[in-house]
């Protein structure tokens, strides 16, 4: 088996970091479920029958949440940095004309969907920095 090209090592990079982007972002939307489910908790049961830990609990996955949604600006930075990479596996590929038409047509999916994921992303910061005040590079 011959060994990967850097444009499908490249295209493989981007796929995988897509991947993973959106893996957060299930995982965010099942901690805020679990936070809203442990304040709904908290707030209609009685102090009497609630669980000692409930508090303790509540307070482990905001933490964690919190964790999570830090995760976003480097993962944003290293998809941005991987599509780049990618654009220019494409380029040379191209211009040299040694990779297949399937493998250039699997590279330019993912540049697609990269580009379009960082630039979602980049709009998304731009707009919570401009509601915050501040400004944020990704």
């Amino acid at each position: 088996m011959a060994p990967p090209t850097p444009l499908s090592i490249a295209t493989q990079s981007v796929n995988r970091l897509v991947k993973e982007e959106a893996y957060y972002h299930k995982e965010q939307a099942s901690q805020e479920a679990r936070i809203a489910k442990l304040k709904q908790e908290l707030e209609t049961t009685d102090p009497a029958d609630l669980d000692s830990n409930a508090e303790y609990m509540l307070k482990q996955e905001q933490t964690a949440l919190e964790e999570t949604k830090n995760v976003f600006a480097p993962l944003m930075r290293r998809i941005g940095e991987a599509v780049v990479n990618l654009e220019v596996r494409i380029a040379i590929a191209e211009s040299e004309g040694n990779a297949s038409e399937e493998e250039l047509k699997k590279a330019k999916e993912a540049f697609e969907i990269g580009q379009k994921k960082y630039d979602e992303a980049k709009k998304q910061r731009e707009a919570a920095a401009a509601e915050d005040g501040d400004e944020e590079e990704i």
